[in-house]
């Protein structure tokens, strides 16, 4: 995976342009901005693309990008930095660890009445993003009712690297924990886990007695079903018979079977979308997304062709072919935003969906007046037609 990188440009009237390697150009012209002393407009931070990110270019490229920055300002000349893999590794921290004490009671028959969890969250030694890990940790023991439920989160300065944004920050930690406290309930009980589990799972009522807001969809809440669609398919009765077999067979060797429910808050953040055609009939798209390798720019042009393709039904492969994405300019699209929590792709298909409603209803007055002369009209001809209206 790529490491940190970044490439400063002094430009004329005290501007500066920066090439970073970040999942936030944003947040990276506003750090760039107060490290200078200089107002936004006169800092240009592009992204094209990142060589992968999972978290660990949205804050630990900042630093990287600053440095660069404020060495082309002082020097007047253009300054590039990459890490090598292992200062990359020691600079972009990691997963959060943690020290977690808890305390749960349960009834003989597995059902949880009470938990009551202690985090101890070792940020490193600045707190970046850690703010935000016992909201995310939280979220993840939501799949399961633990009934009167309490929690105390301490995040803690150490003397290490600091602790970054890494894939799922905080729900991976989370979901871990409820899935060793359901173990312990069981190995107590000398129960099934599974079927411990089964009890646990939140209900539509349980989720709106103590989670109001995550029930706003009662109809989308899908977990028990998709836990007895898997628990009643043949393949896992037939799985659990061959493990039974042997466990009966095998007094040394032992083997298991067992299923993680997992549930994710869906964040959906404002992502900016600019779809601009050009004389020729070319199409160029700006979105506040950052291709990181996830196949972003890629549904960003098949929503753009499928948008533009009212105006051109059957004709959206051609369109196709004429789009580009471009790439991430914080003076040309402004207010980008975060390229993280797993819906960017969506929310850039979407506003880039909305440019290209308003550039259809525009121009579909201009191909309803060419019908009337000839029957069919190309794309080139509608576009040609329009710039001169």
């Amino acid at each position: 995976m790529e490491t940190q990188a970044a490439l400063a440009i002094p430009d004329e009237d005290n501007c500066m342009v920066v090439y970073s390697s970040s999942q936030c150009p944003e947040t990276a012209q506003n750090v760039i901005a107060k490290c200078l002393g200089l107002p936004c407009h006169n800092v240009r931070v592009i992204t094209r693309r990142v060589g992968g990110g999972f978290g660990g270019k949205a804050v630990r490229s900042l630093p990287v990008a600053t440095a660069c920055a404020l060495a082309a300002f002082k020097l007047h000349r253009p300054v590039r930095m990459y890490l090598d893999r292992k200062t990359d590794m020691i600079v972009t921290g990691g997963r959060h660890p943690m020290k977690i004490c808890y305390s749960v009671g349960f009834k003989p028959d597995g059902k949880i009445t009470a938990l009551h969890i202690g985090l101890f969250i070792n940020a490193g030694m600045t707190k970046d993003i850690s703010l935000i890990i016992p909201h995310n940790f939280i979220e993840a023991l939501k799949k399961y009712n633990w009934g009167a439920f309490s929690y105390e989160a301490k995040v803690c300065r150490t003397n290490l690297a600091t602790k970054s944004a890494m894939r799922g920050p905080g729900e991976v930690q989370g979901s871990y924990v409820a899935e060793a406290i359901i173990e312990h309930v069981a190995s107590t009980l000398s129960a099934d886990a599974n079927l411990v589990r089964r009890k646990n799972l939140h209900t539509v009522e349980s989720l709106a007695l103590f989670h109001s807001e995550c029930t706003e969809d009662a109809m989308g809440y899908t977990l028990h079903s998709i836990c007895d669609q898997v628990t009643a398919s043949e393949n896992y009765q037939h799985r659990l018979e061959i493990i039974q077999s042997f466990n009966k067979n095998n007094k040394w060797k032992k083997r298991g079977l067992s299923f993680v429910p997992i549930v994710h808050k869906v964040l959906s953040r404002p992502t900016p979308g600019k779809v601009s055609i050009l004389n020729d009939g070319s199409v160029a798209v700006e979105v506040g997304g950052i291709e990181l390798g996830q196949g972003l720019w890629t549904k960003v042009k098949q929503m753009t062709a499928f948008g533009l393709g009212q105006l051109c039904p059957n004709r959206s492969q051609e369109l196709l072919e004429r789009i580009r994405v471009i790439q991430a300019d914080t003076l040309s699209n402004v207010q980008g935003g975060w390229t993280t929590g797993s819906t960017t792709s969506e929310s850039s298909c979407e506003a880039v969906r909305l440019a290209c409603n308003v550039l259809v209803n525009r121009l579909k007055p201009v191909k309803e007046q060419s019908q009337e002369k000839q029957d069919n009209v190309s794309w080139d001809e509608l576009i040609s037609k329009g710039i001169t209206c």
